[in-house]
């Protein structure tokens, strides 16, 4: 069955209002799009912030009079009814066409992630089986792809290691496959710790972890410390995280914007030596080792 697809972008009327309108006109469903390349980067946990021009898109049922459903908005939206444009979208496996997208990705020389609907390319390779979902973090970001890169060329064998913003668990499974001894996945999101627990546990190694909550990480020095997350709470959090790598322990450091670089690298500067930066599309990750206390 073919939908009727209304999209408008926002402008200066509130997108939550807009939504309310749409939803009372008939449509079965209405989204938000960032209608100007204007990226949100992990918001804080039941946030859900807007863009500064937002696409409201809702969906109605075939049969939907567009002309008198623009009629119908005029009246409340005066000239602004006038951007509103009206499209005709033919029913798809949604779920299928989604997952198609979803192509194995290599990391290094033996890193991959692979989703579930796809055997991996190389069976004998270090293969991290996840799919796209709630939580942040399936390797199609550099972000994720430079730790990745990072942990294949410095596999963490025998290591106690933690993936702070661990999102979707993607490093903590690559690291326990490379041989960590253990990991603890620490995320602000309730949701990432119940995705980390779900995807190592599909990926065999969830007797290796442990997640929790920033506060309720017990006193530990690892010997890796990765943390993917944005560069300014790396910033704030450089004291935390330094004193949580041991002695001649190593930070893996990313989430940040070539432009941040020096900012983000100073913050470690004290209490890091042999801070490297690498970059990838404009995104950088920072690594050094804990100098000796």
């Amino acid at each position: 069955m073919p939908w009727t697809q209304v999209s408008l972008e926002a402008g200066d009327l509130d997108p939550e209002q807009l939504s309310d309108l749409l939803l009372e006109a008939g449509a079965v469903s209405v989204t938000f799009e960032d209608a100007a390349d204007e990226p949100v980067l992990e918001p804080a946990p039941g946030a859900t912030p807007l863009w500064s021009q937002t696409r409201v898109v809702a969906l109605f049922e075939a049969g939907l009079s567009s002309v008198a459903l623009i009629a119908a908005l005029r009246e409340t939206l005066g000239e602004a009814a006038e951007r509103i444009q009206v499209a005709t979208l033919e029913d798809r496996d949604w779920v299928r066409a989604w997952m198609d997208e979803f192509r194995p990705m290599r990391f290094g020389e033996r890193v991959w992630i692979c989703p579930s609907h796809q055997p991996p390319p190389e069976p004998d390779a270090i293969n991290i089986h996840l799919d796209p979902g709630l939580a942040f973090g399936t390797g199609t970001h550099p972000t994720t792809a430079l730790c990745l890169e990072w942990l294949d060329r410095h596999p963490p064998a025998g290591l106690e290691v933690i993936d702070y913003g661990c999102g979707s668990g993607v490093l903590a499974i690559a690291a326990l496959k490379l041989g960590a001894r253990h990991v603890w996945g620490v995320d602000n999101d309730p949701q990432a710790l119940i995705a980390t627990r779900d995807n190592a546990g599909r990926n065999g190694v969830g007797d290796g972890i442990d997640t929790c909550l920033p506060d309720a990480l017990p006193t530990v020095r690892a010997d890796l410390m990765l943390a993917n997350i944005l560069a300014n709470p790396l910033v704030e959090l450089a004291p935390t995280l330094a004193g949580q790598v041991r002695p001649g322990g190593v930070i893996v450091l990313s989430g940040i914007l070539a432009e941040q670089a020096d900012m983000v690298r100073a913050a470690y500067a004290a209490a890091f030596e042999n801070l490297v930066v690498d970059a990838q599309d404009g995104w950088v990750r920072i690594s050094g080792r804990r100098r000796d206390q």
